[in-house]
């Protein structure tokens, strides 16, 4: 019988289950006693598996749903390996049963069977509720550290540098200014503060060959990211962007630590600065609104550096050129490409457009090729439909029974009450995912139709 092998580690760092190759040899091993032929092998590596956005997992994904599965066994290490959402795990395990692949387990054996897939269920949820209580108790901690003013660890910001620090038995870390980048950064809010913008400061840093933390020359992105960020001050934010509260409360707010760690400039030269660069922010204004009189802008690159070439106006507004961006915003110290005038650009590239690409055989090849991916994404959407509505038929069928035990006089209304809520509430939400999905299916077919 032909298999596939699938093997995964969690990003968390907490994730105690095997590495990819100690989780490959068990799954061979396996393999091997069990008479399964392995076809292929999928890896994840770093991958959560409360998400299928997984490279591996939908690559094999893909490959089962072909008209004919090149497999009829995944084999996995534990089922925790395969998803740790159980909404997830039911969908594709749905899925994969109706091409006629069975998901198994080497260290959770549990049988074909409705007991057996009861089984399954129960340790899914288990995993499930795992997953989720650890990254509670992980973000929990880590909130609580940097409530102290500890960091919290990342990327150090430049101009800083770890040092360990005893909090009673155990070791924390701080920040301290280092020594040897930190003037850096109090020149760059000096001469935000004499005036000078963030492409001038640029130059003139990578002038004097002085490079980020990253071994990188200066852009006016990383001077902004410089000057805008509140830990040269010594104030610590964490969770700013709320990304490990997603689904949670918004009782918890940003932790935000004044004086966390010695400050390299002062708080009033850090609002200074802002005010200055707010008085030299361009207006923005949305991009459907403005005007673009460079066809090819960003969509050519320099020979030199590989750096996107931009439009640039000379002799004011005389003269149109494509500038390299790396020349424009660095110095030509970085990249001596010169300018090429506009016209004779465009002109080239549209020329060679019209004889190489948009010719009659191409753009029929073209709505053919579109049709036919439109047509895929139908019958896709089909099966997911399919899958739904068998979910809205279970739930709809254990409505009925509780129904009929209330009739019954079997159970009282109090005892299920939760339940039939609950399962209600389940399948409303089963409904409008089906609504989705169906409105997603119709939408293609009506346009491939239309271009035929």
């Amino acid at each position: 019988m032909d298999a596939v092998l699938y093997a995964r580690v969690s990003s968390d760092r907490q994730d105690v289950d095997l590495s990819i190759s100690a989780q490959l040899k068990a799954l061979r091993d396996y393999a091997d006693r069990n008479g399964y032929f392995v076809v292929k092998e999928y890896v994840d590596e770093a991958e959560s598996g409360r998400s299928i956005d997984r490279p591996g997992f939908k690559a094999m994904i893909g490959a089962a749903r072909q008209k004919s599965s090149p497999f009829e066994v995944l084999l996995v290490w534990k089922l925790s390996r395969f998803a740790r959402n159980r909404e997830d795990s039911i969908i594709y395990k749905s899925l994969l049963r109706k091409h006629g692949v069975q998901v198994v387990s080497i260290n959770e054996p549990v049988e074909d069977t409705p007991s057996g897939r009861l089984l399954e269920g129960i340790i899914e949820v288990i995993d499930e509720f795992y997953s989720a209580n650890l990254s509670q108790d992980v973000v929990r901690g880590m909130r609580e550290n940097a409530s102290r003013g500890f960091f919290t660890g990342g990327t150090v910001p430049y101009g800083f540098k770890r040092v360990n620090v005893r909090d009673g038995g155990m070791n924390r870390t701080k920040l301290e200014p280092d020594p040897s980048t930190a003037p850096v950064v109090g020149r760059i809010f000096r001469e935000c503060l004499e005036g000078q913008g963030l492409k001038e400061i640029a130059k003139g840093l990578n002038g004097d060959r002085l490079t980020t933390g990253f071994g990188k020359q200066w852009s006016p992105t990383s001077v902004h990211n410089v000057l805008r960020n509140e830990a040269y001050v010594g104030t610590m934010v964490w969770d700013r962007h709320k990304k490990r509260r997603v689904g949670r409360s918004e009782a918890f707010p940003p932790v935000r630590v004044e004086r966390a760690w010695p400050g390299i400039i002062d708080q009033h030269t850090f609002e200074e600065s802002h005010r200055k660069m707010a008085a030299r922010a361009p207006q923005m204004s949305h991009p459907r609104v403005v005007d673009s009189r460079y066809l090819l802008s960003g969509m050519i690159r320099c020979k030199q550096c590989g750096a996107a070439m931009t439009g640039m106006v000379a002799k004011s507004g005389q003269f149109f050129y494509y500038a390299c961006n790396t020349a424009r915003r660095k110095g030509r110290l970085a990249c001596n490409t010169p300018l090429l005038p506009k016209q004779k650009v465009e002109a080239f590239v549209v020329d060679r457009i019209k004889d190489n690409i948009l010719t009659t055989e191409n753009l029929e090849a073209l709505v053919t090729m579109a049709n036919e991916e439109l047509l895929k994404g139908s019958q896709d959407d089909e099966e997911r439909i399919q899958i739904l509505q068998a979910r809205i038929d279970e739930a709809e069928n254990r409505l009925g029974k509780l129904y009929d035990a209330l009739e019954t006089g079997a159970f009282e209304a109090t005892q299920l009450a939760p339940r039939i809520a609950s399962l209600t509430s389940t399948k409303e939400e089963l409904e409008v995912l089906k609504s989705e999905a169906e409105v997603e299916r119709i939408f293609p077919i009506i346009k491939a139709q239309s271009e035929y």
